[in-house]
């Protein structure tokens, strides 16, 4: 920054209306004025006007002014001032300078009776030091208080887009979790759907049965959605929904076992209670684990194994045979359940491998559980 902004007029009437004052006054106490000096006085208010938009170019012409007459002392020092203040150091290091070499010679044309020649200079020299220190302060200052407030600037454009990442963060989470809350529910209302459509001769007991297992989904489904929807708008804090307890896993099981689906289940835990946000991420990871596995592999068993401790980590492994091409319908899914559901765990300090070998589809969770 090598000038201020540019002046107000109500800066460039007060700085011209000040020196011109000041002039009048220094004129007003001498009484041997010339023309040079009426001449020199009217030239200081246009180098005062100067100085507003060019502080070093007005200052060194006032300085060239003193010079001649010492009424053009008001408009010099006042330049220093100005060119300190507004200007770049050296320069205004220069203007000061050439102001103490401009009095002295001034003093060899209009020597002051009242002071020695030493003392004169020794005056004069303290006086443009103390104008570059003031006006170097001033400009310090003022450039200080510009970078406060462009700093404060930044911080709220910055502020503003965190609160704009937070909010699409937010949006993803609330699809993630509808994903992970719909996909189990709505797969088996499909799957007890799809046995009505194949099998519209199955007695009227088992229809009833089907027709009351799809009620019952398509409502825990939307009570769930709910849930999701309310505890995400409110606080995407884990503890809002409560503990998990091993008792959620298991009934996530036996809820999937009455949809037809075959799986051998193991749990090793050694608490049976969970922390908030470890026990949510393990629940969606076991029910997307089983939603996949009825989706794309319909009649084949499942195995589930769910183990862990504080201080160690809690492990969700399932297993399935992968279905043979024409081994029968399926339901179709999107493909990003794995997706999201990795960067859940990811996002919980774990990880989360998947895929298929030796005829058989794996899925393994890893998640810390602090102690």
């Amino acid at each position: 920054m090598t000038e201020r902004r540019k002046p107000r007029p109500a800066e460039v009437v007060s700085l011209v209306g000040g020196i011109a004052v000041l002039t009048a006054l220094s004129m007003w106490s001498r009484t041997d004025l010339g023309p040079l000096d009426f001449a020199v006085a009217a030239l200081c208010v246009g180098a005062a006007y100067l100085q507003a938009w060019r502080p070093v170019a007005g200052a060194l012409a006032a300085t060239v002014l003193a010079v001649l007459s010492p009424v053009a002392t008001p408009a010099a020092t006042s330049g220093a001032l100005q060119a300190a203040w507004r200007g770049r150091f050296r320069p205004a290091a220069l203007v000061a300078v050439a102001g103490v070499a401009a009095h002295l010679l001034q003093w060899i044309w209009h020597p002051n009776p009242a002071l020695s020649f030493g003392w004169w200079a020794l005056l004069v020299t303290v006086a443009y030091g103390a104008l570059l220190g003031w006006g170097a302060l001033a400009r310090n200052r003022s450039e200080l208080l510009w970078s406060l407030r462009e700093r404060a600037e930044r911080a709220e454009a910055e502020q503003g887009r965190r609160v704009a990442e937070a909010r699409a963060a937010e949006r993803r989470a609330l699809a993630r979790d509808m994903h992970d809350v719909l996909a189990n529910r709505l797969s088996l209302v499909a799957t007890y759907a799809g046995a009505l459509e194949f099998r519209p001769d199955s007695p009227p007991e088992k229809v009833a049965v089907a027709a009351g297992v799809i009620r019952e989904g398509v409502h825990q489904a939307l009570e769930e959605l709910r849930q999701v929807i309310g505890l995400l708008r409110v606080d995407e804090d884990a503890s809002a929904s409560g503990p998990v307890t091993t008792a959620d896993f298991e009934k996530l099981i036996e809820e999937s076992r009455a949809a037809g689906q075959v799986i051998e289940a193991r749990t090793d835990f050694a608490a049976d209670t969970l922390p908030p946000t470890i026990g949510r991420t393990a629940f969606r990871v076991l029910q997307e684990g089983l939603t996949n596995a009825r989706k794309h592999a319909a009649g084949h068993p499942v195995e589930v194994a769910l183990s862990g401790e504080p201080g160690a980590d809690l492990v969700i492994e399932l297993a399935n045979p992968l279905p043979a091409q024409g081994d029968g319908p399926t339901v179709p899914g999107s493909g990003l359940g794995l997706v999201g559901l990795t960067e859940r765990v990811r996002l919980a300090g774990g990880e989360l491998d998947h895929g298929g070998s030796c005829g058989r589809f794996q899925l393994r969770a890893r998640i810390p559980w602090p102690a």
